[in-house]
């Protein structure tokens, strides 16, 4: 069992490859907001018919944190948003060969089902370090940084044309084991776009079943709004950042019932992060 104290990912839609179009909410406003949306379905809610959308679970309650963030030297020791040790297993792939965590990024325990609240993890904004942000109530700033550490622990909200956390952006975040702001642990790193997509052609079913019956029992996290940092599709669908950015947005895994692909979305949204080992 390994062991690492860390520090304490609004979704947006850009496009949606290699799957059949899917209606709910693309209002990115609505705090049920669906990135997985194609067609508006007429579903949107907005924040004055909220009634406490982050009790859906369970996870995170420290709005505060040190900073874990790896920047090629060690990761440093800090609380998980619960206030607990992380630990964690490698599991590896025996099709693709690759070694990842047994669980996201923050998460309690190893998944018992799709929907274990204790394994959904945290919540990372691309390219941003374990500074507390992702904290699922973390509080809310609109206020963009200028640089590559916010210096706060406060998710930042956007609803300009960038969707971004950071201005000016910077695509060099995320790059590696040594990349700057890299969250994992000495020695693991982010994802490509290609490893996941080699991951899930492994899987029994190219869906929520195939993820979390695969070695790395994915669970449906969920997102955190990119407008208002508000929670939604807490249990419904799963949502992993690949380190491969995409023009002014990145590239993520998603996976529900209907499917799982990978998608271009916002940086700014919060997605949880499954470290794999370098």
């Amino acid at each position: 069992m390994k062991k690492l104290l860390l520090g304490t990912l609004a979704i947006g839609m850009v496009a949606i490859t290699g799957c059949e179009k899917q209606r709910g909410c693309t209002e990115p406003n609505a705090i049920n907001f669906d990135v997985a949306a194609e067609e508006n379905d007429g579903s949107c809610r907005y924040e004055e018919d909220n009634n406490s959308n982050t009790d859906q679970d369970s996870t995170g309650t420290n709005n505060g944190g040190t900073d874990t963030t790896n920047n090629g030297s060690s990761s440093g020791e800090a609380k998980t948003c619960q206030e607990i040790e992380f630990t964690w297993n490698d599991v590896t792939n025996p099709t693709t060969g690759r070694t990842w965590m047994d669980r996201n990024l923050g998460a309690s325990q190893v998944a018992t089902s799709s929907t274990d609240s204790l394994a959904y993890g945290d919540l990372y904004q691309w390219g941003r370090g374990s500074d507390g942000h992702e904290c699922r109530n973390s509080d809310t700033t609109s206020v963009l940084s200028e640089g590559d550490n916010p210096e706060h622990g406060d998710f930042i909200i956007n609803n300009n044309s960038l969707w971004d956390w950071r201005s000016p952006q910077n695509d060099s975040l995320w790059q590696g084991v040594d990349g700057i702001n890299n969250p994992c642990p000495t020695g693991y790193r982010l994802p490509t776009e290609k490893e996941w997509e080699e991951e899930v052609e492994s899987w029994t079913s190219e869906d929520h079943n195939g993820a979390y019956g695969s070695v790395l029992k994915l669970p449906m996290a969920g997102f955190r709004s990119v407008s208002n940092g508000s929670l939604n599709s807490v249990g419904t669908y799963g949502y992993y950042w690949t380190s491969t950015v995409s023009g002014t947005n990145a590239r993520r895994l998603d996976f529900g019932s209907s499917g799982a692909y990978v998608a271009t979305g916002y940086r700014a949204v919060g997605l949880s992060v499954r470290c794999l080992k370098d």
